[in-house]
């Protein structure tokens, strides 16, 4: 019944109705000129007006209100099949309204289809509501706790260096000037992440080599992957490997991953290896561990994501790394996912359009 149009159902149930009144009309003129012949034969006779006798009179007066009384149950039903989600909705329309986000709409499973269906897109409509304001508030803490460290490092340490307690030397500047390209990098992350949510990231697309960028990439942070005993391997079945994208955003993802492998895998090998599909070039991330936990890798793209909380701050980053390179490659029609590496590590590909 739910997937009937209402539109079928009313014309359905008023041509019911009618046939049903004239059906009874002409079984109920049979039975009263049957018992007019039966008991009354004289009452059967050729009428001296047009004037209804009084039987008739009865009898058509019965019909009509039984017919009527068969009008307003129909009519009673069928209202309330409609009108009782209906009002259902507005009700739940007026509690959201008033703040009440948990407020949703109930359809019984006698509703008609399209009232069914207007119910159930509420209800979505307004799970997705509370979903976003739940995201917005966690949104609002993880940006402020991001936030709070640096700010309170870089106040403690220019209070220092202002009353005397540190020496103005380079180390000091340097230890400020790191905490200034922390808050640097949120930024952006979180730039990126807004423009993405608006459908409105700067992607400039146009026919690249996915390998020379991956080369820029590398010699740009080999000295500080060599440095925490990491060595960097690139692997590719030929020498160019081109895509239609943006090879900033190209670089800005593949940063963002080897940034991720720096800070959390185990020191040895990470393997970037490109090659490509029938439609896609692929840039795969590789690292010796500790990957991912299973449960975590369904929502390892989402904002602040992190695995173990303690050691992930400890290690620093901002949880926004992996939800950017899901931005970018999203941005680009392309995709990105996490497996277990062959390494015995993670493995982490980004797909970018060939056309």
């Amino acid at each position: 019944m739910r997937g009937s149009g209402l539109s079928r159902h009313i014309v359905v149930s008023m041509s019911l109705m009618a046939l049903s009144v004239i059906v009874m009309v002409i079984l109920s003129s049979y039975v009263l000129y049957a018992i007019l012949v039966t008991f009354y034969p004289g009452a059967t006779e050729e009428p001296a007006s047009w004037v209804p006798s009084g039987p008739e009179l009865v009898w058509m007066a019965g019909v009509t209100l039984l017919g009527l009384g068969l009008a307003i149950a129909a009519s009673v039903r069928l209202s309330q099949r409609i009108l009782a989600p209906l009002n259902s909705v507005v009700d739940s329309i007026r509690r959201l309204a008033n703040g009440d986000l948990g407020a949703r709409a109930a359809a019984s499973d006698h509703s008609l289809g399209e009232v069914a269906l207007l119910v159930d897109d509420f209800n979505a409509m307004a799970r997705r509501l509370q979903n976003m304001d739940a995201d917005r508030v966690m949104w609002h803490a993880a940006i402020a706790h991001e936030l709070r460290t640096p700010v309170t490092i870089l106040r403690g340490r220019l209070q220092g260096l202002a009353e005397g307690v540190f020496a103005p030397d380079e180390s000091q500047f340097r230890s400020l000037l790191s905490q200034v390209e922390g808050l640097s990098r949120l930024i952006e992350d979180l730039r990126v992440l807004s423009l993405a949510d608006s459908a409105r990231l700067d992607v400039r697309r146009a026919r690249s080599d996915v390998v020379q960028e991956v080369h820029s990439v590398m010699t740009l942070v080999d000295p500080g992957f060599r440095s925490g005993g990491f060595v960097l391997e690139l692997e590719t079945s030929r020498d160019e490997h081109p895509a239609h994208c943006d090879p900033t955003r190209v670089r800005q993802a593949l940063m963002a991953l080897l940034e991720n492998a720096r800070r959390y895998a185990t020191p040895g090998r990470v393997r970037i290896a490109v090659h490509d599909t029938a439609t896609h070039v692929e840039i795969a991330v590789d690292d010796e561990g500790p990957g991912i936990d299973p449960a975590l890798s369904a929502h390892i793209f989402d904002p602040f994501m992190r695995g173990d909380g303690s050691r992930s701050r400890q290690r620093g980053g901002s949880g926004l790394g992996l939800a950017v390179v899901k931005a970018i490659a999203d941005a680009h029609g392309g995709q990105v996912w996490c497996t277990a590496s062959t390494l015995g590590g993670a493995r982490f590909v980004i797909a970018l359009p060939r056309q």
